[in-house]
């Protein structure tokens, strides 16, 4: 049976195993995967019902000495529950229980593919925010022909005042410098149009307040500057951010189901698409939420990592990486230095 590791300089990763529509086999597997992608720099505490548990790892998987060890929890906040009675109801959840040990000093991160508001809520009312950050934020990854593009907010606020979008945007250049390795990243301010009087009165705000911030802030930009390229970090609010997200994960599975149509049952059709599928694979592998595994809460006392309900193994897996990741790098010192007045 897995057992605890406390090795020194170890990165302490506590993973919700009950999160995602196919957990706990999925995140086992990712977590597993994980480990040993990097046994030396990583231990993972596995949160759920610890007899479950023990019987789902697969036998013959490091044995006593994989640095993983098993964290009783009891209760699950499902897909379907209510994020904030979830949180006064189901104490000994996996959500809380995970949490609970950053504050607890025996983790360092945590990450969940469950109940994304759930997760929210619980990381902000466990870990708290970092002094000088009114709302955490998510953040999420689209492809650009610049490489990557950090959207803030992607769905944690809906409502936003200029002071958070301007927080966002400080959040979302520190994280994309840090962990991309950008000097100055581009900052952009989603808009309707590029003029500075266009949009709400809250983006017109925040437009001024951005200018003002010292941050590499290159005006507004419209939505299909995203894909070109033209910022590293796009803030929004958080009901638009969604809507973009929601709509980039879909773009993968429509073409997929499109090509899949136009050679069914066209032998001839299907042999001339073969030598162009390896291609088209490697373009749709940048628009893949598996790739980045998950979106992180930014403004936190600590690291979370949300993932998709759906994730595969890869893409917890990829998660945990990103966590262990976030840090080495010291992502939220970063922050709290930038947020607190000199």
């Amino acid at each position: 049976m897995p057992t605890s590791s406390s090795d020194i300089g170890r990165v302490r990763v506590a993973v919700d195993a009950m999160g995602g529509d196919f957990a706990p086999a999925n995140v086992i597997r990712g977590s597993i995967d994980a480990l040993a992608a990097d046994r030396e720099g990583l231990e993972i505490l596995l949160v759920g019902p610890a007899d479950r548990l023990r019987q789902e790892i697969p036998a013959g998987e490091g044995g006593r000495e994989l640095p993983l060890t098993i964290v009783g929890a009891s209760e699950v906040i499902t897909m379907k529950d209510s994020a904030t009675a979830a949180l006064k109801q189901k104490k000994d959840s996996t959500i809380a229980v995970g949490l609970r040990l950053q504050t607890d000093h025996r983790a360092d991160a945590f990450v969940s593919a469950g109940n994304t508001g759930a997760v929210m809520s619980a990381s902000t009312l466990i870990l708290g925010r970092i002094v000088g950050v009114a709302r955490p934020t998510i953040g999420a990854f689209f492809p650009s022909e610049s490489g990557v593009c950090l959207l803030v907010d992607a769905g944690a606020n809906v409502d936003c005042k200029p002071r958070h979008l301007l927080e966002f945007g400080i959040m979302g250049s520190i994280y994309t410098s840090a962990m991309f390795g950008i000097g100055k990243p581009a900052v952009g301010l989603l808009n309707v149009g590029e003029e500075e009087s266009k949009g709400t009165e809250a983006v017109v705000e925040a437009h001024a307040l951005l200018s003002a911030s010292g941050l590499n802030f290159i005006g507004n930009v419209e939505g299909r500057d995203i894909l070109q390229g033209r910022a590293h970090v796009v803030v929004c609010d958080g009901f638009t951010g969604n809507v973009l997200l929601k709509f980039g994960e879909s773009i993968p599975a429509f073409f997929k189901g499109r090509i899949s149509g136009y050679v069914a049952d066209k032998p001839l059709k299907k042999l001339l698409m073969v030598p162009a599928l390896g291609t088209f694979r490697s373009a749709m592998k940048s628009l893949d939420y598996e790739e980045y595994g998950g979106v992180p809460l930014l403004g936190v006392k600590g690291v979370s990592i949300i993932g998709h309900g759906k994730s595969t193994p890869k893409a917890v897996m990829n998660m945990i990486l990103k966590a262990k990741e976030m840090v080495e790098k010291n992502i939220n010192g970063l922050i709290e230095q930038a947020m607190v007045p000199a």
